[in-house]
């Protein structure tokens, strides 16, 4: 590849890769939309793993680690007996819960479509019988 040609747009490091590689964690853009809509932005580790049904703790926990190095989250721990900890979106995590939120809200006016999907062997959404 060549640069400043179209190829560019298909490199390792191209901005749609980039992105993915950010989402590439099944619970990152959840996690965003739990903490934006469901707790203004800010919540409590046990807050969101009651709000986030499926999630295991340990996978909550690795997300927000992940989520906190990428820049989209910060933890404060407060001094309180036992120590709380809490996430807060960061500027830039309020910059990417944007698409997510435009995500979400396709999918809620397209449920149908998104009901005609077949389920992946992956899956734990119910399998339609035809």
């Amino acid at each position: 590849m060549r640069p400043g040609t179209p190829d560019d747009d298909w490199r390792e490091d191209c901005a749609p890769r980039r992105v993915l590689e950010l989402f590439a964690t099944k619970w990152t853009s959840m996690v965003l939309h739990t903490l934006h809509v469901r707790h203004g932005g800010a919540a409590r580790t046990g807050v969101l793993l009651r709000s986030l049904p499926g999630i295991s703790k340990k996978m909550l926990t690795q997300t927000l680690r992940e989520m906190e190095e990428s820049g989209l989250v910060t933890r404060h721990v407060q001094g309180t007996i036992p120590p709380a900890v809490e996430y807060r979106l960061t500027v830039l995590g309020q910059r990417f819960v944007e698409p997510v939120e435009k995500l979400y809200e396709w999918g809620r006016v397209n449920s149908d479509a998104l009901d005609s999907l077949r389920a992946r062997r992956s899956s734990r959404r119910d399998r339609r019988i035809d």
